[in-house]
């Protein structure tokens, strides 16, 4: 799991391990957790909240993004699930 600030990556880290994570970005601190192989936005200086109800994230490729924050959350590594499937 990735963290990004204005800056560029903020920091990386592994999802085995619960942990609590503070974010300073130009509104305040966003707060991140990480539980059980997930994580998320838990509180946000923003406005609207919408980082926060974005929820867990657990699979390759999903992300949540505080725009006002100017924080982002990505998963990486493993195999990504699919978008959309044509045949």
């Amino acid at each position: 799991m990735q963290i990004r600030d204005h800056n560029g990556i903020f920091a990386t880290f592994s999802l085995a391990q619960d942990r609590d994570i503070d974010v300073p970005g130009p509104l305040g601190i966003s707060h991140i957790s990480i539980r059980q192989g997930r994580v998320r936005f838990t509180q946000s200086p923003c406005r609207n909240q919408y980082c926060v109800h974005q929820g867990w994230l657990s699979h390759a490729g999903q992300a949540a993004v505080c725009l006002p924050n100017q924080i982002s959350l990505e998963l990486l590594g493993g195999e990504k699930s699919y978008d959309s499937l044509n045949y």
